[in-house]
């Protein structure tokens, strides 16, 4: 017969949080919190779980040793259920730490950093997330389907983040923007050692890089699509798209294509033209305060 552990003692015993225990406790419909408690629940008790009433510290759940933490076939309301993960398990199989995980998630603009923990985003909830909150302390988290680990746009982020070559699969993928960027070629070097292609790009990469604003260019969005901005500004997680070549059917039917992304996924993005780029001292610190980044 398995040896009976308190759900702390699992926790301690799996190498992980008592929170992120209970959230996938939580997560694969073995408990609830309910009445500022976690209640058993039926999947729970079929799972091995019991109450003990102990002389010391009260009442609180047992669960078997060898608890297999996989969502109860049993229970009509999770049977569709996928299981629940934390950063810290995502993290483990990219071999990254908790903390890097949420930062990643953060670029990706799935999660926000809070006063003390995350909140998920509108991108966050499309991509799976779900909002939880430490029952004892109230600092909000985030989290997501197993699958997560799978997701395109985490994995490509994760690859560059860790320096990694892009994989054959995404090499061999074309796009409209892959097409764009083989047909000019970026030559022009601006002040921050970044190549653009055009001069309109230039002045708006250098006008950044003096006012300081930590910025990258041709990022692509986090999405499954192969889409490429031409400035992404992590602060505020604000996307910048200069629209040249207006006389171009091809480049306007793919700026209508871009725009429409951006809308479809709640990205923050500012438009610049040529009138814009010849008065960005104007322009820009107006429109970069709307979304939260200060300049000057």
């Amino acid at each position: 017969m398995s040896k009976t552990l308190s759900t702390s003692a699992l926790a301690k015993n799996r190498a992980i949080s008592g929170k992120e225990l209970f959230a996938q406790l939580e997560a694969c419909g073995f408990i609830q919190r309910k009445d500022n408690e976690w209640k058993l629940l039926p999947a729970g008790e079929n799972a091995g779980g019991q109450y003990i009433n102990h002389p010391k510290y009260g009442k609180y759940i047992t669960w078997p040793e060898d608890l297999s933490l996989e969502s109860s076939s049993s229970d009509p309301t999770n049977s569709s259920s996928e299981k629940l993960v934390t950063a810290t398990v995502i993290g483990k199989t990219f071999n990254l730490s908790a903390n890097r995980m949420n930062s990643i998630l953060s670029e990706l603009g799935w999660i926000d950093k809070a006063l003390k923990g995350w909140t998920i985003t509108s991108s966050g909830k499309a991509s799976g997330g779900e909002q939880k909150e430490d029952f004892r302390s109230g600092i909000p988290y985030v989290v997501w389907p197993n699958s997560i680990t799978e997701n395109k746009a985490l994995k490509t982020t994760i690859s560059e983040v860790q320096g990694e070559a892009a994989s054959e699969e995404a090499k061999q993928e074309t796009s409209d923007d892959s097409n764009f960027r083989d047909k000019f070629e970026a030559k022009l070097r601006t002040t921050d050692g970044h190549y653009v292609r055009s001069k309109a790009e230039m002045l708006i990469d250098n006008w950044l890089y003096m006012a300081e604003i930590v910025h990258a260019y041709e990022r692509k969005l986090p999405i499954e699509e192969e889409v490429y901005c031409d400035f992404y500004i992590p602060t505020g997680k604000v996307y910048i798209e200069y629209w040249g070549y207006e006389n171009d059917s091809k480049y306007l039917h793919r700026k209508a294509q871009k725009q429409e992304i951006y809308k479809q996924y709640g990205f923050k993005l500012i438009e610049l033209e040529d009138k814009d780029v010849q008065n960005l001292d104007d322009v820009l610190p107006r429109m970069l305060l709307k979304h939260g980044v200060q300049s000057y």
